[in-house]
């Protein structure tokens, strides 16, 4: 078990600037409460769980991951715990991410689901649980109720040191705000969908202000900014690909980030971000590709969400 003293309150005063240079996948940001957190993980999303999966997962830590983002809702915490275990990689040296699953949500619910994920990482702490999503559907009328339950959960367990860090995930400014009726700790992280092509600039803005640390999954817009020409025509000049290229451009904004591959050519490119940077022009020319309908999945919109999951995932070219 993690031990140490827990902060309960947050403020934007209380934030600790980033102790990041950006020149390695460990350079860290440093959260509200003082955890650190690497600045580039590795994402299990749709990471099988057998052995294509193992494999990938392996290479990544033998490229030095060491931030590993998970969600009991991918299916896969059991090779997870399996592959970190037998990599022999001390329990303290790993940055490990969970998240609660939809259907999960509420107080006791909460706490057996929290056991449950640590039993298959075979670990008694997570450095960061997220709240998955703030609705759930078949919840939709309360999901006010379920998230405030579920959070005092996530409050006992970061007050116990079971959690070193603890946020949401998918929480745009109206979720945000309707959590912290009832929470007694601010969010320390929301991950959310972004990247050049969707910039959630109003949840982004409410989260820097607040002092919340800005986490983006779908660094490479599913796919679809690895054929922008603005994206090529920079990494070109660069000698770089579009992929890191836009893992770079979340750096840079100061989002961790966690890109996802099953091939290994592209686990390996992902993490090759650190020999190089945009310069403003091209930060300002890649802000400008922003949209408001290039996202996957929005977190309001449920009625979406099976067509949407079924698009993301053949389009995925994971």
């Amino acid at each position: 078990m993690w031990d140490s003293k827990v902060r309960v309150v947050s403020s934007p005063e209380m934030r600790t600037l980033p102790r990041v240079r950006l020149a390695g996948k460990l350079d860290r940001y440093v959260l509200s409460n003082g955890v650190e957190m690497p600045c580039l993980g590795f994402g299990m999303y749709m990471m099988p769980a057998n052995e294509v999966g193992e494999t990938a997962l392996r290479l990544a830590l033998e490229l030095g991951f060491r931030h590993i983002d998970g969600a009991r809702n991918y299916g896969n915490e059991a090779m997870e715990g399996r592959v970190l275990a037998e990599s022999g990689i001390p329990r303290g040296e790993l940055f490990l991410t969970g998240k609660l699953k939809n259907d999960e949500q509420g107080y006791e619910e909460t706490l057996a689901a929290f056991e449950r994920s640590c039993e298959d990482l075979q670990t008694d702490y997570l450095d960061l649980y997220l709240i998955h999503w703030p609705k759930v559907g078949g919840h939709e009328d309360e999901w006010r109720e379920r998230v405030w339950g579920t959070w005092r959960a996530f409050e006992k367990l970061y007050a116990e040191g079971r959690v070193r860090a603890i946020g949401v995930s998918n929480f745009l400014v109206h979720h945000l705000e309707t959590l912290l009726e009832r929470a007694n700790v601010m969010p320390q992280v929301n991950q959310i969908e972004l990247n050049p092509g969707y910039q959630q600039r109003e949840t982004v803005a409410w989260c820097e202000h607040a002092g919340v640390q800005l986490e983006a999954w779908a660094p490479l817009g599913r796919g679809h900014l690895l054929g922008n020409p603005v994206v090529t025509d920079i990494a070109g000049r660069l000698g770089k690909d579009a992929g890191q290229v836009c893992v770079r451009w979340s750096l840079q904004h100061g989002f961790v980030t966690m890109p996802k591959s099953l091939h290994p050519e592209r686990v390996r490119s992902n993490s090759e971000v650190f020999d190089f940077e945009l310069t403003e022009a091209d930060m300002v020319a890649l802000d400008a590709l922003d949209g408001p309908d290039n996202y996957t999945f929005h977190p309001d919109r449920l009625d979406e969400w099976a067509e949407r999951v079924a698009r993301a995932h053949a389009e995925s070219g994971v």
